[in-house]
């Protein structure tokens, strides 16, 4: 397997930017349309969040991120202190070499560290790749939240920290 080195660089990294342009790209492809749920990106700045990038070979391959949600809210108060993950993707070419396994277990340390409980993800049936490795990494369905709540195409997963 190629070593793969992770960075944090922000949401506003130029190479970050790059890859969420692919993955919005293939989100059209899958559903007919991007991904459009609010997204800011001083929200994965820390110590609410944190935004990283996987490079081989210096070449950017794979990215992820989290950011906190508030305390309470209401359809994830369960959770509390809970953290969403979001746009988690690998480069079509990388696919299959264990590295959205490796971003996935990074975000999880990085936020278990910043004293999150849950990481808490929306994703969907088109996406059965990004189902599988979930499930494989111990995440289960969770009640509803966020933006895709309700959809009849999302799943809503959830796994403890620590």
């Amino acid at each position: 397997m190629a070593q793969l080195e992770i960075r944090d660089v922000g949401y506003r990294h130029p190479d970050a930017d790059r890859l969420v342009a692919e993955v919005q790209a293939e989100y059209v492809v899958r559903y007919g349309g991007p991904d459009d749920s609010h997204i800011e990106a001083d929200q994965f700045e820390p110590p609410g969040g944190r935004f990283a990038v996987g490079y081989c070979d210096d070449e950017p391959v794979v990215i992820g991120g989290w950011r906190r949600i508030p305390a309470g809210e209401p359809a994830t108060g369960w959770a509390d202190p809970a953290a969403e993950l979001k746009r988690m993707y690998v480069v079509e070419r990388m696919r299959g070499a264990g590295f959205a396994r490796a971003m996935l277990a990074y975000l999880e340390r990085s936020a278990a560290e910043h004293g999150i409980g849950w990481l808490l993800l929306e994703t969907g049936l088109k996406q059965p790749e990004a189902l599988a490795l979930y499930q494989s990494c111990g995440y289960a369905e969770v009640p509803p939240f966020g933006y895709y709540a309700g959809r009849s195409t999302a799943r809503h997963l959830g796994k403890r920290l620590g």
